[in-house]
């Protein structure tokens, strides 16, 4: 019984942060708030009077309560399983972040790497299951979102790797907490001049990793009617729609821990909550400079002009960042 006992105890506090806060239940409210506040701060740059804020909580119910209609040719457990492994992946980095003013549910000295690979899961995700959807007009789509990957990946190592050695010296230090630290101690990197051009490069790269207009090649619903999605309906559709927004979320919240450190407030429960207040507004600030204003005065950008936007303009950002921290700047 005492063993029992000493389990719950262990296990319930992880649990209690997996569900609650700040997991997936926070991230997901997060995500689509951030979705709403996008799609009215787009209409009004439009000048129209868009959707309510909270316009992706129907859209989301409303899909979950619509029937799932599997093609004929797909391959039915990949192709209804698929969004999940995105939606868990993306949960999953939201333990690593060292925010509200106490350590990270899962710290390790590799957390940057760790990140890294669950940022590819979503659009592997998204491959799998446009295969498995057995349809040729995905196609398309996988191979768009296979290129959007090789372009965005290269310069957000090159930011990653500039943030490791700026932190760690000679050692390179890839852990979050250890980043956080850092500029508790230093100041903020989003305020240190060799850091500039990297953070530059990593705000181009949260529309990207999201599929905002006018990196939205993949899914492209005026050309080729969602890409990797087209035969996809009812709950998955809805689960892949719900991991953009957590895209949305996530990704904000990686720039504020990675350049601002991350939200580190005290213990107390009501510093937790004004943390994650501070930490959503935040987020929404950045969605609204990162992504609306783009969406507002960009056309969708061809998949090469987005492949060389990306491995010479943002590539190069990142790079010369990495220069000047390498020479101790």
């Amino acid at each position: 019984m005492q063993d029992i006992l000493n389990f719950l105890q262990n296990i319930l506090p992880i649990a209690v942060y997996i569900l609650i806060f700040p997991g997936f239940l926070f991230a997901a409210l997060g995500g689509l708030l951030l979705a709403g506040i996008d799609r009215k701060v787009l209409a009004r740059m439009q000048r129209r009077v868009g959707p309510p804020l909270i316009q992706p909580f129907y859209d989301f119910f409303k899909l979950m309560g619509k029937e799932t209609i599997i093609p004929a040719a797909a391959r039915p457990g990949v192709y209804k399983y698929a969004p999940l492994a995105g939606t868990v992946s993306l949960s999953l980095m939201m333990l690593f972040f060292p925010i509200f003013g106490h350590k990270a549910a899962f710290g390790t000295t590799a957390d940057l790497i760790v990140i890294l690979y669950l940022l590819t899961i979503p659009a592997v995700a998204m491959i799998i299951g446009g295969t498995a959807s057995g349809s040729p007009y995905a196609g398309v789509g996988i191979s768009r979102e296979m290129v959007t990957m090789l372009a965005y990946e290269l310069p957000l190592i090159l930011v990653l790797l500039t943030i490791a050695k700026k932190v760690g010296g000679d050692g390179m230090n890839f852990s979050l907490e250890a980043v956080s630290a850092w500029q508790i101690a230093n100041g903020c990197l989003l305020f240190q001049p060799a850091m500039i051009p990297a953070a530059i490069a990593f705000l181009l790269i949260i529309p990207a990793e999201v599929g905002t207009q006018p990196f939205d090649v993949a899914e492209a619903e005026t050309e080729i009617c969602e890409g990797p999605l087209v035969e996809y309906s009812g709950a998955p559709l809805a689960i892949f729609k719900l991991n953009t927004a957590l895209k949305m979320f996530v990704m904000t919240a990686l720039f504020s821990v990675l350049f601002l450190g991350g939200i580190n407030l005290g213990g107390a429960w009501y510093l937790w909550l004004l943390g994650g207040l501070l930490l959503f507004v935040i987020s929404a600030l950045l969605t609204v400079l990162c992504m609306t204003f783009i969406h507002a005065f960009t056309a969708r950008l061809k998949i090469e002009h987005l492949f060389k936007f990306y491995w010479t303009v943002v590539a190069g950002l990142a790079l010369v960042s990495l220069i000047l921290v390498w020479f101790g700047l």
